[in-house]
């Protein structure tokens, strides 16, 4: 479960938004959070000084406006370190072992996020660790509508695990089950007798029931990225958790994954082109 939570905390307002609503579900009660900011080195000393300074300033603000101190979680803690953001997000990832890292996100596609050196799009490509993204042009509401993009594979499996806990006890909570295949002939909702009959969206229906959570199943076609973006415009869906497996072999973990970087891969697509906040699930295949 998500118990040790990282926010990247640049100021900007959006990740922490996320983890505002967040922390108001029930199974996050338990959660320890680490709100991290990053100063870039400086040679002079009072320059650093000062960026010190303004990076205390900027994590006082989230924990006072967000009230995070004030709640029903178990810690929350405030973290500043100096160095290159993206080398230090993953390092502090890996030092408390995060759960989830939630970061802002511009959304930039391919090659302009590397020109423009993107802290989310690196950390979204070295780290193992489960990871949040909040496009800087999106709405974030209360997470009721959790949607879940089904496949055969263990991160998706595992994703639909943490979506049905994530919406255990909150009133109103549904899972939205989609699936985009070959076998299907269009994008639409399903009767549950339909999409009983799909071997992935039944393991989904079990799991939902199992849980007490009420859900709806759509079918998707077409380019798996695309497809899983409409739908999730469709569906109004408040949080969509899709698998990210890590395919390299544990020698080249702390490589480039040039599928994610140069956006040839269904996780990079939907990064970039999501109409709500999501939440990426890894998990080694």
């Amino acid at each position: 479960m998500l118990n040790k939570i990282l926010l990247a905390d640049a100021g900007t307002g959006q990740a922490e938004q996320m983890l505002d609503k967040l922390l108001e579900m029930p199974t996050l009660r338990s959660a320890n959070v680490t709100v991290l900011n990053v100063v870039p080195e400086k040679n002079n000393a009072e320059d650093m000084a000062a960026q010190r300074e303004e990076a205390a300033k900027i994590l006082a603000k989230t924990v006072q406006t967000f009230h995070l101190e004030d709640r029903d979680i178990l810690s929350i803690n405030t973290m500043i370190r100096e160095g290159d953001p993206k080398v230090e997000v993953c390092r502090a990832a890996d030092e408390i072992d995060a759960d989830l890292i939630i970061m802002g996100s511009r959304g930039l596609k391919r090659l302009r996020s590397i020109l423009e050196n993107s802290v989310s799009q690196y950390v979204f490509q070295l780290s193992s660790h489960p990871m949040l993204l909040v496009k800087d042009d999106i709405f974030i509401k209360r997470i009721k509508r959790v949607m879940v993009a089904l496949n055969p594979s263990a991160s998706s499996q595992a994703g639909l695990n943490l979506a049905a806990r994530l919406l255990r006890d909150v009133q109103g909570g549904q899972l939205i089950l989609t699936h985009v295949s070959k076998q299907f002939t269009s994008s639409a909702k399903l009767a549950d007798s339909d999409a009983q009959e799909d071997p992935v969206l039944s393991e989904g229906i079990k799991l939902a029931k199992r849980e007490g959570l009420g859900y709806q199943c759509y079918a998707g076609t077409g380019k798996a990225g695309e497809s899983i973006c409409q739908l999730a415009e469709a569906s109004n869906a408040d949080l969509l958790v899709m698998g990210s497996p890590d395919r390299r072999p544990s020698i080249a973990r702390s490589l480039v994954d040039l599928d994610r970087l140069l956006g040839s891969s269904v996780s990079d697509y939907v990064r970039v082109n999501t109409p709500c906040p999501v939440l990426f699930v890894r998990q080694k295949e």
